[in-house]
């Protein structure tokens, strides 16, 4: 079965952690691709960029429009992800606690089943 981990940001919880914590979760994401690559079970992962980098297209009577800045105005906003394939739902969810971000207060990590995928 395939799972979407998907790890939310929120910029005021990133900042109030100390130097020291952001360099702990930024490093157990190299440990935890390791796990999840050693075991078979990453497809693949992303970092996604600031929202104020990202633009919304929208097309209306055939005509496409742009917007820059985020879709919605939130605290929190998808900050990326990991595809993982995995024997069981209870597996994906012992996967998504060995990510940093999970241990962050105020954050964690959403488990979502893929019910379908595309590949190139």
């Amino acid at each position: 079965m395939k799972f979407l981990l998907i790890m939310h940001s929120n910029p005021r919880i990133w900042d109030a952690l100390t130097d020291e914590e952001r360099t702990a979760v930024m490093s157990g994401h190299g440990a935890f691709i390791e796990t999840t690559t050693k075991s078979g079970e990453l497809i693949s992962t992303a970092a996604l960029a600031d929202p104020s980098q990202s633009a919304v297209v929208r097309v209306r009577a055939g005509v496409p429009a742009v917007t820059d800045g985020p879709y919605l105005e939130a605290k929190e906003y998808l900050g990326g992800y990991y595809l993982v394939e995995c024997e069981s739902r209870e597996r994906a969810l012992e996967l998504a606690a060995l990510i940093p971000d999970a241990g962050v207060e105020g954050l964690g990590i959403e488990v979502r089943p893929v019910v379908f995928a595309a590949d190139h």
